[in-house]
């Protein structure tokens, strides 16, 4: 066999708490940064990058595909020795796993480099790098911080062919254009892996706003970056081709996108001529003020909308520097995307320093109420490397749990000013099991019925799935998936090799009776959509939620929340208006 550069981008998962790579038969949603990844490494290629040398590229993404190891460094070595292994898109809480593959790799004496959000964040807020950077630097583990967009990643696979990776490739003070920039690209058969076929692309990056929480202004900037109508066409048109027309538009904010309305009416036209998609959007909690914007958006095939929420107390969102977020409109922002068939998601985050258990379940209670949600996706406050929070913590020694296995916004890292570490959990429990009782999961159906919505199901299914994630594997919905996979001796360093007379039995038991629960689930959400759909007065359901407000600014919901002075004079100068 001749010599063949074979290049290898993978997306690792996490450890699950017993310490298995957290892996599903399919996946919930795609990896952007690795369709962003193959994409720039194959315009590279294109571009004459390493033009006379043969080459393979392999893609993995590690929560919906076994990963070898030992295979791949066995072919590696069967093609002549020569290769580029990049862990992409590593999260902290992915972080543990992607430094023990590195290990692995490295000890073959093969190239690896880790990019992604915790190695681009901690480089980014930290003037001290925690130990594991000297550690992946003693092993000869690269670091890609920033984005590799502008021919960036060409350095990389020329040092990599050369068998010199630099410790460090260093782009975090340079945001790169990304207009006419390589797409997202993912092969068809790796978007099938992912339950719903959903494939993914951004259109913009970079975020004006200064939430303390959030890693992305540190390591994506706070200038915004577009791509153009021209690359939008271009990825609809690719994955067209594949047979995909769902998507998952990654922006964190497109309703900033200053030209949003460009890139609509180009998916508008696309639809027209026999292109059709269907789309997940997340936007902020003024996007229903931008004229023209929901509207268009469901006209051009956005069905499921996203809106970091994060909280409905003033206090702790101007506490987060989240000030954009104002708590007296939430109500009219909600039934103004209820004009439309939209399933509304809402990031929450619990565990803000004003918070006490009491207080958490009154919030539920008056989401519930309140405010017309579809499925809420609850998280811990969680200070992730790369964030003010994590930076302010880090400098001043506060205890933060060390392994960061667990910064994954599902557990619990560091202590709470107000409640004791138990106390904490159980809100963050019975806040999720309160929302996703029967008796709000049929609210919720009665609501979006009684306003004459087309997506019944998708919402009962997004209902199943945010339920039950959590329930029943202590997961994310968005890192979850079905049919849970563990293979025995694939375990986090340090645990046994558990005997397979335990571990194949236990694991069985666990996968059937997870998919006895999710199908009885949806059975029985399905016989209460039909008695709904069977009420004559289905249509005359009101409550609270989808009740018109009287005023553009509903101080209502103020009074029962925690305000703020600030808030307080908004809501005076609203009232006056």
């Amino acid at each position: 066999m001749g010599e063949r550069f074979q290049v290898y981008l993978i997306k690792p998962t996490r450890y699950d708490d017993e310490g298995y790579p957290l892996q599903w038969w399919r996946s919930m949603i795609p990896s952007n940064s690795l369709a962003c990844m193959v994409g720039i490494v194959e315009d590279a290629f294109e571009r004459g990058v390493l033009a006379d040398v043969p080459r393979d590229m392999h893609i993995i993404d590690e929560i919906n595909t076994k990963l070898s190891v030992d295979k791949i460094i066995r072919n590696i070595r069967d093609n002549g020795g020569r290769a580029f292994i990049g862990l992409v898109g590593v999260q902290s809480n992915q972080f543990p796993h992607a430094l023990d593959l590195a290990k692995q790799f490295r000890a073959a004496g093969l190239p690896v480099c880790i990019g992604g959000f915790h190695v681009s964040g901690c480089i980014s807020m930290l003037k001290t790098l925690p130990p594991e950077f000297a550690e992946m630097e003693a092993l000869g583990i690269s670091v890609f911080a920033g984005e590799a967009e502008e021919a960036r990643i060409d350095d990389v696979l020329l040092d990599a062919y050369s068998g010199k990776l630099k410790p460090v490739y260093n782009y975090l003070k340079d945001t790169p254009g990304i207009a006419g920039a390589p797409v997202p690209h993912l092969p068809r058969e790796h978007v099938t892996k992912n339950f719903a076929k959903y494939a993914s692309f951004d259109l913009g990056r970079g975020c004006p706003f200064e939430c303390s929480f959030c890693t992305i202004i540190n390591v994506q900037g706070r200038k915004s970056r577009f791509r153009t109508p021209e690359d939008l066409e271009r990825i609809v048109k690719a994955n067209a081709e594949q047979g995909i027309s769902q998507f998952f538009l990654t922006d964190d904010n497109f309703a900033r996108n200053k030209n949003w309305e460009a890139f609509i009416d180009r998916l508008i036209e696309l639809k027209e001529e026999g292109f059709p998609v269907r789309l997940v959007i997340q936007v902020d909690v003024l996007a229903h003020r931008v004229p023209r914007f929901m509207e268009k958006v469901v006209a051009a095939g956005a069905d499921q909308v996203f809106i970091g929420l994060e909280n409905i107390n003033a206090d702790n969102l101007e506490a987060a520097n989240k000030r954009q977020n104002r708590v007296e409109d939430y109500r009219a922002m909600f039934l103004a995307w209820k004009q439309y068939p939209v399933v509304i998601t809402c990031g929450y985050i619990i565990g803000f320093p004003n918070d006490t258990y009491d207080a958490i379940m009154r919030d539920i209670e008056i989401l519930k109420n309140e405010l017309a949600i579809d499925t809420l996706y609850m998280n811990y406050l969680t200070p992730l490397p790369g964030s003010e929070d994590h930076r302010k913590l880090y400098e001043a020694g506060v205890w933060m749990d060390p392994d960061l296995n667990k910064y994954d916004l599902n557990h619990r890292v560091t202590h709470h000013p107000r409640m004791a570490d138990d106390e904490w959990e159980r809100a963050y429990r019975d806040a999720h099991r309160s929302f996703y009782s029967w008796e709000h999961m049929e609210r919720v159906l009665k609501r979006l019925v009684a306003l004459g919505s087309n997506r019944r199901l998708t919402t009962m299914h997004r209902l199943i799935a945010y339920r039950e994630a959590v329930r029943l594997e202590g997961v994310a919905k968005l890192e979850s998936g079905w049919i849970r996979i563990k293979r025995r001796r694939n375990r986090r360093p340090g645990l046994p090799i558990e005997n397979p007379l335990v571990f194949y039995p236990r694991y069985l038991a666990h996968v059937a009776w997870s998919v006895s629960i999710t199908i009885h689930t949806w059975w029985k959400l399905r016989r209460i959509l039909k008695r709904i759909m069977n009420d004559p007065n289905r249509l005359a359901y009101r409550d609270l939620a989808i009740t018109p407000v009287e005023a553009p600014n509903d101080s209502h919901l103020l009074s029962d929340t925690r305000s703020t002075p600030i808030a307080d004079k908004r809501r005076a100068q609203a009232q006056a208006a």
